[in-house]
């Protein structure tokens, strides 16, 4: 994904330079044909704008490839993992009312060995707590509940894996960019000290260059520090509805094998 961004970049750039050589040779042949004064109205237009990706690569460039291709590394590997979080939490997430209405009735119909069925057919998390609890139908309800949080921590580890990767990322970006400000600030003193002046003109271009980094760190904390809490308030609507469905299987079961 970094090759892929650093790639379009780049054909970008180089599309956009063709473009430039091509209006001005157009500009010089027109100017050879024919020459119209411009009014006032065209002399004191604004220029336009340059695009958002050419405006992206001229901060990366000015901030220091080296920090800012490491912000953005962190920004890619972040979003990969983010991203494989959300499809993998989204496939776990599962109708638990849905699912104890059908294995009510398969044990009801069929007994334990029909619910074992509806369970092993069924994707999610609590689909497998809820076999791994049938599994022990004949140990008593004891031992059901304790194989049910036994196996619920085990699958609570498995939905929280993967995010403190995404903290990592977090924390390291804004001190990739801290650390890129203070190095930049350490070189525009330099440029000060060999010019033996204080131009204002010196230290504010040094300044700027140096706080791009910073802001880039900080960007990328944000944008991955918003995923994270979705995934965290994911994963505990998850954890919660295991935990209520697993009281109901339990109780469930203390019911059937009471009849």
């Amino acid at each position: 994904m970094f090759l892929a961004v650093m790639g379009l970049m780049t054909f970008s750039a180089q599309y956009a330079s063709a473009q430039e050589g091509d209006s001005l040779a157009t500009t010089d042949s027109s100017e050879l044909v024919a020459f119209e004064p411009m009014d006032e109205a065209t002399v004191e237009e604004a220029p336009a704008e340059a695009p958002i990706h050419q405006e992206i690569k001229r901060l990366f460039i000015e901030g220091g490839a080296g920090f800012m291709a490491t912000i953005i590394a962190c920004l890619v590997f972040g979003l990969a993992v983010a991203i494989e979080r959300i499809i993998y939490l989204n496939l776990a997430s599962t109708n638990t009312e849905k699912l104890l209405k059908k294995v009510e009735d398969a044990l009801n119909k069929g007994g334990i060995e029909a619910a074992k069925d509806v369970c092993r057919n069924t994707r999610g998390p609590v689909a497998s707590i809820f076999y791994q609890g049938l599994l022990r139908y004949d140990q008593g309800a004891e031992e059901v509940e304790k194989s049910i949080t036994s196996y619920g921590s085990v699958q609570m580890g498995r939905l929280e894996g993967g995010l403190s990767w995404i903290t990592l990322f977090i924390a390291v970006a804004p001190m990739l960019g801290f650390m890129g400000t203070v190095i930049g600030m350490i070189q525009a003193f330099d440029e000060i000290q060999a010019a033996g002046d204080i131009s204002p003109t010196l230290v504010a271009g040094g300044m700027k260059v140096a706080l791009i980094t910073t802001v880039g760190g900080l960007i990328v904390a944000i944008i991955l520090q918003i995923l994270y809490n979705y995934l965290i308030s994911k994963v505990d609507s998850i954890v919660l509805s295991m935990e209520d469905s697993s009281i109901a299987l339990v109780d469930m079961i203390v019911k059937y094998q009471n009849k």
